[in-house]
């Protein structure tokens, strides 16, 4: 008992000399009230919400008597029994244990530490919303996304000044994308009411022509996806081709209105597994809830696309390959600043496929790979001749290998630049051919562009009145020369396997590094769950 009273005193002590250092007069300890000793205890352990606390003298922000309190503990109750709409887990705020929390309060003690724990309860939530229930890089190595935090006390300290519903609906992403995925959350979980999407189609190819039970299917299946309206017709006709066209283009697949092994393939793709797609797609939206930038790059590793978007509108879009399935050649996740681009570059051959790709082939053949020349720790050319390769090892070998600038360089005619620890960058390519593949992922990391020139004009059209002018002058020089951007550009580079559309169906694609799958099982271990399995 000694003991708690002593650490009662020194609280009580502490918070006087807060409420003085605060401006606060402090004639006596007779000032400090049972609740103010109880939020400064509670707080204590949280630096954010102790802060916060000290800045507003200690007085309440939900437990007070009055309109404004009431209105507030509503808005928050009211968000966090919701919270299931945005794939959060309700029981994680322990609604009714703060309710009763609240009821049971006989003393101005009580009330001061349900005040915190209340405090606590709004701060998780806000984080939960806000930027995600997940740490990303503590799931995929890929994801070395840096998420945008908030200030936990200035969360406080605004909610106190604003209306309290109003404020609230600010906190998850206020962006067109994050409202129309929540939007399709909720439809496709009505669907799900309904049975889903129906029988799976037991065919392996269906084409124009066709009729009979898979036909039907097939038919069925695409009217409750939303691509085909009500028919009775066992024919795969002209209207069955349309939606066959039309759901391929929504899943990233080539639209010839045949639906052979790989189209029927995601077709069967069950609903819940489609859900699973939103609601990872809701919080990744959640870890990029910041401002992308007026204009801004933006890269679906999934989609195999890059697009500029001006004020939310895009103004170019080009095909891509991306990094390889292989675990090392994946490529990652991230934000950062374009701020030049190179025009005839030379490739400087990133020393892990220095040792790993190419030395093996110098051990067999010194003369291999000629079109690259190797150059010393000083700079000079190195004659192949005169060294024996079979003694270094990646650990040991010591050169530089580049190729110099031509039609035929790895990077191709350009590469645009927003330098990072991953060396990771957009950029030409003489392998052509790879764009018309269907899934491109075969690069190194970097992102290959299809209409590398025209995105350059397209990006100097801002700063320049004859952009291509400018590109062919700089390219016909044939020397390796860099354009600085007068207004550096936002990159992102993002992994949706569930997108929206403006206008028209719903996109998926599929998980080509499996990261999706990860990330939903770290949703499942927080809690989150379908509706259908949801206890």
């Amino acid at each position: 008992m000694y003991f708690l009273r002593l650490l009662s005193n020194v609280v009580a002590l502490a918070l006087v000399w807060a409420l003085s250092t605060s401006g606060v007069s402090a004639k006596s300890d007779t000032q400090v009230t049972a609740f103010m000793q109880a939020v400064a205890e509670a707080a204590s352990a949280d630096k954010d919400i102790a802060a916060y606390y000290r800045s507003v003298e200690f007085q309440p922000l939900w437990t007070g008597k009055g309109k404004e309190f009431r209105d507030r503990r509503r808005a928050l109750f009211d968000a966090l029994e919701r919270s299931d709409e945005h794939g959060l887990v309700p029981a994680h705020y322990d609604i009714a244990g703060l309710k009763a929390q609240i009821r049971s309060a006989r003393t101005k003690r009580d009330l001061g530490l349900v005040e915190v724990k209340i405090s606590e309860t709004f701060l998780d939530y806000a984080r939960d919303i806000q930027t995600g229930i997940l740490t990303p890089s503590r799931i995929d190595d890929g994801l070395v996304r840096k998420v945008p935090y908030r200030n936990r006390e200035a969360n406080l300290a605004n909610f106190q000044e604003s209306d309290p519903e109003k404020f609230i609906k600010t906190l998850a992403p206020n962006t067109p994308e994050y409202a129309r995925l929540r939007k399709e959350k909720l439809l496709l979980e009505r669907q799900l009411g309904r049975g889903g999407w129906g029988a799976p189609i037991r065919a392996k190819k269906l084409e124009p022509g066709d009729q009979g039970n898979a036909v039907v299917q097939l038919r069925d299946r695409l009217i409750r996806m939303g691509y085909l309206s009500r028919r009775v017709s066992t024919q795969f006709d002209a209207d069955v081709q349309k939606a066959v066209q039309d759901f391929q283009e929504a899943h990233g697949l080539t639209a010839d209105g045949v639906a052979g092994p790989s189209t029927i393939a995601e077709l069967n793709v069950p609903a819940q597994e489609r859900l699973k797609s939103i609601m990872v797609a809701m919080e990744r939206e959640r870890w990029t809830n910041m401002p992308k930038g007026e204009r801004h790059v933006m890269v679906n590793l999934t989609d195999f696309s890059a697009k500029i978007i001006d004020n939310g509108k895009i103004t170019f879009e080009s095909r891509t390959v991306v990094g390889h399935r292989d675990t090392d050649r994946r490529s990652p996740e991230f934000s950062d600043i374009m701020e030049h681009m190179v025009i005839n570059p030379t490739w400087n051959v990133p020393r892990s496929i220095a040792t790993k790709e190419y030395l093996p082939m110098l051990k067999a053949n010194p003369n291999a790979v000629s079109h690259l020349t190797l150059y010393d720790g000083r700079g000079q050319v190195v004659n192949r001749g005169a060294v024996n390769f079979s003694q270094y090892s990646a650990k040991t070998f010591p050169f530089d290998i580049k190729q110099a600038p031509s039609n035929s360089n790895a990077l191709g005619l350009v590469k645009f630049m927003f330098p990072n620890r991953h060396n990771i960058y957009l950029h030409d390519t003489p392998a052509k051919s790879l764009f018309s593949r269907e899934v491109r992922a075969y690069s190194h990391g970097c992102i290959r562009l299809h209409k590398p020139f025209e995105f350059a004009y397209t990006l100097l059209a801002k700063q320049s009145s004859n952009p291509k002018g400018l590109f062919h002058d700089t390219l016909d020089t044939g020397r390796e020369t860099q354009i600085d951007l007068v207004k550096q550009v936002p990159v992102h580079i993002m992994y949706r396997t569930a997108f929206t559309e403006a206008k028209g169906h719903m996109q998926y694609r599929r998980d080509i590094y499996g990261r999706d799958a990860k990330i939903w099982r770290a949703l499942e271990n927080e809690g989150v769950a379908l509706p259908a399995v949801r206890g």
